[in-house]
């Protein structure tokens, strides 16, 4: 028991989140660019498993089942947010009431439940509180903003600011050159701007853990998931279909794909490179090719569509790129509100716009359904009222990638000793880091350290 627990001592943990990144379609580009890292986590890679019903191969469900160790069926969270309030528990406040101090950045459908976090900034969609401090507060809004307004609205002074602000005091000299290269080529390429923020929020995550040392700490990283939905297509050397994406779309000769495993096999280095630091790398899920052509359209303006069409709700809160949630005074203003939704439908082809209305009682979970293309205009009409609704919805995407249960998981030091086996439930991992800080061991005693032993801990 004292050689385990001198062990924990003297080694942390760190998850990264590689959301849904499929490493099968990566193992051609990784031999042919020379990236040594992934090509280090290809070969040594487990994979996992998920759900069998394709309605709950989601990501806010998956990392759930990591965080506290359930299937999708005990869990029962379904909607991205839903953690809040569920009470749950996740492995973050589980480890840190052991005595370890935690940390996370933009863990998904996380609830920031932390006593005393080392750092906590939420993930986009999830309203939960940061650590409190100045920097994940202002850093979290702004990215929050960035993501959820980035179809087609504009970042806000305040958000812009503080976006600058953590540039400058957060990122890495040795990334200053790939940080312009990403900007200077977003204009026009939406995955650049993705893996500009995942960069940052890498940078942002190796400063905090090298300055607080926690423990256990983790990071969720969003690109590689953005670009399968939408560029998979391009991914000339792996993917196999007769699918093309459209010129004014991305160029045949651009492969997205491709740009995000190098901007990952950097990321990976630096981990690689942290000798006192045990590493878990997953994917949660994965990708395959969608089999056919789908548009994604999402609001401008939410609040201001509800009070165009007369739905006459309390408050809109965006989601993840076609979702959103509108909160309501009453039940029966929820009840009516989801009629006149579920009323409006494609005048040409009698298609409902919002295909998924849930009804939660005091809110709605919508989803923006429509898929078809949307040229100079598309009449919708609930009842009597006709609209276009071309004038109240902006392009995100065409559908490239659809969510595959398989996921894959690379373990680096004494974490590979708890590994589950191969092709296990993903809500394993929670076990995995269980047992890594001894939370199973008969007759564990927490690790408490007072501040001579930390600061003699950090000499």
């Amino acid at each position: 028991m004292e050689d385990a627990l001198k062990t924990l001592n003297n080694k942390r943990l760190i998850l990264v989140e590689l959301n849904e990144v499929n490493f099968e379609f990566a193992l051609a580009y990784a031999e042919r660019n020379a990236l040594i890292h992934l090509q280090r986590v290809i070969r040594g890679m487990q994979r996992t498993s998920s759900e069998m019903d394709y309605e709950k191969l989601e990501p806010w469900i998956q990392w759930v089942s990591v965080h506290t160790g359930k299937v999708a069926a005990e869990h029962r969270i379904v909607r991205l947010g839903d953690i809040v309030g569920s009470g749950i528990p996740q492995f973050f406040e589980v480890i840190e009431a052991a005595g370890y101090k935690v940390g996370a950045i933009s863990a998904m459908n996380t609830e920031n439940r932390l006593q005393a976090p080392a750092y906590f900034i939420p993930d986009p969609w999830t309203v939960t509180p940061s650590d409190g401090s100045f920097w994940s507060t202002a850093i979290g809004r702004a990215v929050s903003q960035a993501v959820n307004d980035n179809s087609d609205a504009q970042l806000s002074v305040k958000s812009i600011l503080a976006l600058l602000g953590g540039l400058i005091r957060f990122a890495r000299p040795c990334n200053y050159s790939h940080y312009f290269r990403l900007a200077l080529r977003s204009r026009g390429s939406p995955w650049r701007k993705a893996l500009f923020l995942d960069l940052f929020l890498h940078d942002l995550h190796l400063r905090m853990f090298s300055r607080k040392r926690p423990d256990f700490s983790t990071v969720f990283l969003n690109a590689g998931a953005f670009i399968q939905h939408h560029y998979l297509f391009n991914a000339r050397d792996a993917v196999k279909s007769n699918l093309r994406n459209p010129g004014w779309y991305v160029r045949a000769d651009q492969d997205p794909f491709e740009e995000m495993l190098v901007v990952y096999d950097r990321i990976l280095g630096d981990y690689f490179a942290m000798a006192d630091v045990d590493l878990i790398i997953a994917t949660g899920l994965t990708q395959k090719p969608y089999d056919r052509v789908k548009y994604y359209w999402r609001l401008k303006d939410h609040m201001a569509f509800m009070e165009h069409i007369g739905v006459n709700c309390k408050a809109v809160h965006p989601r993840m790129t076609r979702d959103f949630m509108i909160e309501f005074d009453s039940i029966e203003a929820t009840r009516y509100g989801a009629k006149q939704l579920a009323e409006i439908i494609c005048e040409t082809d009698g298609k409902p716009i919002f295909g998924e209305i849930d009804n939660r009682g005091l809110s709605l979970f919508v989803t923006l359904t429509y898929g078809e293309k949307i040229e100079n205009e598309l009449i919708v009409k609930r009842g009597n009222k006709r609209i276009d609704l071309k004038q109240h919805v902006v392009f995100v995407a065409i559908k490239n990638g659809m969510h595959d249960g398989k996921g894959f998981v690379y373990y680096k030091g004494r974490v590979a000793d708890f590994a589950v086996e191969d092709g296990a439930h993903v809500k394993g991992l929670y076990t995995v880091v269980s047992k890594y800080f001894g939370l199973d061991i008969p007759g564990h005693v927490a690790l408490v350290r007072d501040s001579e032993t930390e600061a003699d801990f950090h000499a």
